[in-house]
């Protein structure tokens, strides 16, 4: 069964950068496509950007357009997301999850998640 581990959250100053890493095991995720998704406090959670299976990145909020990036290492069965100028509303709980083959519109056809990692900027 595939499980998921985010880590590389942290505290930041606002206008710096973060690295965040989706880590795989107990399966490839060679064939999924992976999402990050975040939820702040008191706020319904959002879907942030995915990368499908061929590497094609699909972005779900324009708000991080120009700063975030995804990348996949199948070989390290890891997924990173790289976070530059980040500020306040940045600051969450970060989730990856996986999904067959493509990034879907919907959280619901993801179903693998991980626990969630804290970003947390500062001003």
């Amino acid at each position: 069964q595939l499980q998921l581990v985010e880590s590389g959250g942290g505290l930041v100053q606002s206008g710096g950068s973060l690295r965040l890493s989706c880590v795989a095991s107990g399966a490839t995720l060679n064939y999924d496509a992976v999402g990050w998704f975040r939820q702040a406090p008191g706020k319904e959670r959002e879907g942030v950007l995915c990368i499908s299976s061929s590497g094609r990145t699909t972005y779900y909020t324009d708000s991080v357009k120009g700063r975030f990036t995804v990348s996949r290492d199948n070989a390290k069965n890891t997924v990173y997301l790289q976070m530059n100028s980040l500020n306040s509303e940045d600051a969450a709980v970060y989730y990856c999850a996986a999904a067959s083959l493509m990034c879907y519109s919907s959280a619901y056809y993801f179903d693998s998640w991980g626990q969630g990692t804290q970003v947390t900027v500062s001003s």
